[in-house]
């Protein structure tokens, strides 16, 4: 089965710290992740969740690990929906690898989400993530704005 990856790509007009800062930081996360702060202490191994609120209610709607940090050019993590009907094994979690990459006064920002052929619902998570070549752009876009307009 060939590998299925959505990627994505956006051009950010700041210094490759402050995207980098945006992808860590809970409260920048909590603006453009559907209110979801990320909780970590961010070592290699460690949980990350994404936290937000329903009802008035602190839940975890994402969770993962840590599988890679390289500041400020590299962060991997996988990723599970506590709540989908799946075994909580890893192979069922996909993974989600953020590359930076400083170029003049911009940050190039790849975003790319793997490991949906060995995962349960692997074609129908992929085609969710996908979303007719969407993807991961409207999230990009919004951490964009985020970068930009706080110089």
């Amino acid at each position: 089965m060939n590998p299925l990856v959505v990627t994505n790509q956006i051009f950010i007009h700041a210094p490759i710290e402050s995207v980098w800062d945006a992808l860590v930081n809970p409260q920048k996360t909590k603006i453009y992740m559907f209110g979801c702060e990320t909780i970590s202490d961010w070592n290699i191994g460690s949980a990350l969740l994404w936290e937000g609120e329903h009802e008035g209610n602190k839940m975890v709607f994402v969770k993962g690990y840590i599988l890679d940090l390289q500041y400020p050019n590299k962060l991997i993590y996988s990723v599970i929906d506590p709540f989908a009907k799946m075994e909580d094994i890893p192979q069922n979690y996909l993974r989600v690898t953020y590359d930076l990459r400083s170029i003049d006064e911009h940050t190039e920002l790849t975003v790319s989400q793997d490991g949906f052929e060995h995962a349960a619902d692997g074609q129908k998570r992929y085609k969710d993530v996908y979303n007719e070549g969407k993807g991961w752009e409207p999230i990009l876009i919004e951490i964009k704005k985020l970068v930009e307009h706080s110089k």
